[in-house]
């Protein structure tokens, strides 16, 4: 499922326009977004949680020298499904 069938589908199960369905998922990634970078957690009870991980600096190779190089310090994003979600999948 891709975005725009995800808002097809909240359109429909909501009863409500896709354009408005439109806005509503936008401001949720959008908001979700802008607390990850703020550094914050953002925790969704019975679905999971999305949190920012720093990834520490490490040593690579370049595939085609066999380099050593250096891999810098990263912060990435991190979900984490919650037992509910799991649960569900699982079955």
């Amino acid at each position: 499922m891709n975005k725009a069938e995800l808002i097809t589908a909240a359109a429909d199960r909501a009863d409500i326009s896709r354009k408005d369905a439109e806005k509503v998922v936008n401001a949720a990634l959008e908001i979700i977004t802008e607390e990850l970078v703020a550094g914050e957690r953002v925790s969704l009870v019975g679905f999971g949680s999305f949190d920012v991980k720093t990834r520490g600096e490490r040593v690579g190779r370049n595939p085609r020298t066999r380099e050593e190089i250096t891999i810098a310090a990263t912060r990435v994003p991190q979900f984490k499904a919650g037992k509910a979600l799991k649960d569900v999948v699982a079955k």
